[in-house]
């Protein structure tokens, strides 16, 4: 029998203006035939001795009111437009209803002319998995359905919509608190040592257990964890301040993330198989990304692993120049987490990608963090700057200003040493005092640098530093952002004497 992998579905939205992919089970040797009847176009195929099948049906334009039938079943109201898939972690999956303004959205969202599938977070196969796979399916936009939608990538589909004149689609592939290792399959892992960290430790954490062990365990856990989670929220009603330690003693050890093994969704590889690979290949334009956080463990590898990443996605999407936009990630420290520069190392790793691996961009959100708060509420900038992106690079719009200044190169004359920008053509301002630049001479030791605009430049100074050889800007986790382009939009944060960064996927 005949079966559409799980994102086919009324309300659909394939992506306009390429070859489109149409895919799913069946048994060896059956006919696959795939109809558009109102676009007068009909793609036949078999099944392979695999039982998987997948047939291509020809470009087409943009448009709605169409029926898609696949052998003897027919799917409604079916759109061509934009299709993005926004990945990640919890700052991408953040919901629509959470975010600033969400409920004002939400009341004008019918129009807005974006649909929205949801790659269920059910991580293991089991009878639940199959249900949440089941039941997945395009959803219209409405003040009922688009709460739980990604704020991020709603505001981004929702300008590109506007912008563009067509449906934008997006498919929410994202996991709260997974690191780079979950959306990556094992042999990437195995294949550079930048992954072989998070596979011992996996190794280490299953060692001697039991698959029917590591299930009670994490069943168990999950038990205890939703019985805490009832408990912290009642205090947090009673006490929205309340601090961390009080919570922790009134209502016992956060276990959170669980015991780690088979039926953890955090364990290496785990969402790569059972989210990310549910959807592969469905024909989409390119990808927003916006993760990293659970990586600061590690943030001198993280490049290395998002760059095969990148890779690896284009791969199963079959497309090897789709386009890649990521967030770099915001100011965040909590107020017990001491200044270790990891955030401000991958933030550099994210740049660098951007900087080295082709049709890629990078929406710069410094100025977003909240202090003590690593959700930051209002997700209007990180939409926005997304869509900008997209606009620039994918659509056609290269004189939009999609950038604020971004590190080029320096020179030291004396005293003084000068940066030089890109994106800053049309200019540069201070948003408050000039703060965050430092300045070092040959001893390695920064200074706070006495920071002056001029033209496209900034000219630095230190007491002390009487033959400055390099600089940095905002190389902290969490601090004031004070430098910006005429465009609204911050410059990102640099150090000049950053190491070689291996990016390649060989060992």
């Amino acid at each position: 029998m005949i079966q559409c992998a799980t994102i086919f579905t009324d309300h659909m939205l394939l992506q306009r203006g390429k070859p489109i992919a149409v895919f799913g089970t069946g048994t060896p040797g059956e006919t696959v035939t795939v109809s558009v009847p109102e676009r007068r176009c009909t793609v036949s195929g078999a099944v392979g001795a695999d039982g998987s099948w997948c047939v291509t049906l020809p470009p087409m334009p943009g448009g709605t009111g169409c029926t898609m039938t696949v052998n003897e079943q027919t799917f409604t109201d079916v759109a061509f437009g934009e299709v993005w898939l926004a990945g990640g972690q919890s700052n991408m999956e953040f919901m629509l209803k959470d975010a600033k303004n969400g409920a004002a959205e939400l009341a004008q969202c019918a129009d807005s002319n974006v649909r929205y599938f949801s790659v269920p977070r059910n991580t293991f196969r089991d009878d639940a998995y199959k249900a949440a796979m089941d039941a997945a399916h395009w959803e219209l936009p409405s003040p009922e359905t688009s709460g739980t939608w990604s704020a991020a990538g709603y505001l981004a589909a929702k300008e590109l919509a506007q912008t563009l004149g067509v449906p934008v689609g997006i498919i929410g592939c994202n996991f709260g608190g997974s690191s780079v290792s979950c959306w990556l399959p094992e042999e990437d892992l195995r294949a550079h040592t930048a992954g072989h960290p998070y596979l011992q430790d996996y190794a280490d954490a299953v060692a001697g257990k039991t698959d029917e062990e590591m299930i009670a365990a994490y069943d168990e856990y999950v038990t205890y964890h939703t019985a805490w989670e009832k408990r912290m929220q009642k205090c947090y009603q009673e006490d929205g301040n309340m601090p961390w330690d009080e919570i922790i003693r009134r209502c016992g050890e956060n276990r959170y993330p669980g015991p780690m093994g088979i039926k953890s969704p955090y364990r290496p590889a785990g969402m790569y198989h059972t989210m990310l690979r549910q959807v592969t290949p469905y024909t989409i334009r390119g990808f927003f990304y916006y993760q990293g956080e659970n990586d600061e463990i590690r943030p001198d590898t993280y490049g290395t692993l998002l760059t095969m990443l990148i890779a690896r996605w284009r791969q199963d999407f079959r497309d090897e120049t789709l386009p890649f936009l990521l967030v770099q990630l915001p100011m965040h420290t909590y107020a017990d987490t001491p200044e270790n520069g990891a955030w401000s190392k991958l933030r550099e790793a994210q740049m660098r990608v951007y900087q080295t691996v082709k049709n890629t961009g990078i929406a710069v959100i410094l100025d977003c963090g909240e202090y003590c708060n690593i959700h930051p509420v209002d997700k209007h900038p990180v939409g926005h700057r997304l869509a900008l992106q997209a606009r620039r690079l994918v659509y056609g719009e290269t004189e939009l200003q999609a950038f604020g200044p971004i590190y080029r190169s320096f020179a030291a004359e004396g005293d003084t040493l000068t940066v030089f920008f890109s994106h800053a053509e049309q200019g540069m301002v201070w948003h408050g005092e000039p703060v965050g630049f430092e300045i070092a001479g040959a001893d390695g030791v920064y200074h706070p640098a006495k920071a002056v605009l001029d033209g496209n430049t900034v000219r630095l100074t230190a007491d002390g530093v009487d033959a400055p050889v390099a600089a940095r800007y905002n190389w902290v986790n969490y601090g004031p952002v004070s430098l910006f382009g005429t465009n609204g939009i911050p410059a990102a944060p640099f150090r000049t004497d950053a190491p070689v960064m291996p990016l390649t996927a060989g060992v």
